[in-house]
């Protein structure tokens, strides 16, 4: 069996002298109460055949509904395995976005509630901002903090030269 892939995009900016990453909340009513530890980087599934990095541009303009305009070079963050197997491939880039601006998600059907019958559309992200690096790290999935320290790791590395 073919393990699960998907890859992500970080997008970050500088604003007030610090760094923030932008994180998407997943939508549907499992998460619909629950905050910090369920926030993701905006992922999803790789195509057979589709290379990473177009992937995870993607997944990004699929799920959060804005262009990726990047502002310098994509930095690969390496990757890892989320709780559930799946491994998930990262790259970062430099982009604003004004947080008050809606997301255009995809959506996802299930049944809701269980046994109901009834079938219901939720969007795959519902909410989707800009945190300051600490907050982000507490919001993010446990399992994803080791891309975020990747990449403050290759900006310090950038920044001396």
């Amino acid at each position: 069996m073919r393990p699960r892939i998907s890859a992500g995009l970080v997008i970050y900016r500088h604003r007030g002298g610090q760094l923030e990453v932008f994180l998407a909340h997943p939508g549907g009513p499992f998460f619909a109460h629950r905050d910090d530890g369920c926030w993701t980087i905006p992922k999803g599934e790789v195509e057979p055949g589709e290379e990473l990095l177009a992937a995870a541009i993607r997944e990004f303009e699929e799920e959060i509904g804005f262009a990726v305009k990047k502002v310098g070079p994509y930095l690969s963050l390496g990757s890892i395995q989320q709780k559930g197997g799946k491994f998930v491939h990262a790259w970062a880039t430099e982009q604003d976005h004004d947080d008050r601006q809606p997301i255009r998600s995809n959506e996802f059907e299930m049944e809701w509630p269980p046994r109901s019958g009834r079938i219901q559309s939720f969007p795959e992200v519902d909410r989707a901002q800009f945190f300051p690096l600490a907050e982000a790290r507490r919001k993010v999935k446990e399992r994803q903090i080791p891309l975020l320290d990747e990449l403050v790791r290759l900006l310090a590395e950038r920044a001396k030269g």
